[in-house]
């Protein structure tokens, strides 16, 4: 899977998806993202049922970013 969906069409996906105009949308991506950034910066993980979990695992000099991703998404992927 090399396909990528930029930002702008993600946000027009969940625009579409909440049945909301792109500026709602793209404003909770924003949130999603600044929460997802203070959560991890706090040293704190982030479950999302259904999608799996995220934490910063510190190494040595450097974080390293960790996925675990859910049942689902890897029953997806095999």
């Amino acid at each position: 899977m090399t396909d990528r969906v930029k930002k702008d069409e993600f946000v027009r996906r969940l625009a579409t998806c909440m049945k909301t105009d792109e500026e709602t949308a793209a404003a909770w991506v924003e949130g999603i993202i600044d929460t997802l950034y203070k959560t991890f910066k706090a040293g704190k993980g982030v479950t999302l049922p259904g999608l799996g979990g995220f934490y910063v695992c510190p190494k040595r000099e450097r974080g390293v970013f960790k996925f675990n991703p859910s049942q689902r998404l890897r029953a997806l992927f095999r």
